[in-house]
């Protein structure tokens, strides 16, 4: 959990707002702690959906209880991983 929330915290606030992450903070983010799971991939229209997606309140940021949202998604998912395996 530890290291979750010291990724959101290292990314937040390198373009503005320290308790928030922009589209280039999450993509940078994204790419370089969760790499394995979201790839290296340059896709920008993924990108602008996931952004998108996270950003419930539609104030063009993802704060910290938006980016939980992406947390716990990537936990449900491999959890059904998980369980396909059994």
């Amino acid at each position: 959990m530890a290291l979750l929330i010291s990724a959101f915290h290292k990314y937040s606030g390198k373009e503005g707002d320290k308790k928030t992450l922009s589209k280039g903070e999450l993509k940078d983010l994204l790419t370089a702690e969760l790499g394995d799971i979201f790839g290296k991939s340059q896709d920008k229209a993924a990108l602008d959906k996931i952004f998108k997606d996270l950003d419930a309140n539609s104030d063009g940021s993802v704060d910290f209880q938006e980016y939980v949202t992406l947390i716990a998604s990537i936990i449900m998912l491999c959890n059904a991983s998980f369980q396909k395996k059994k």
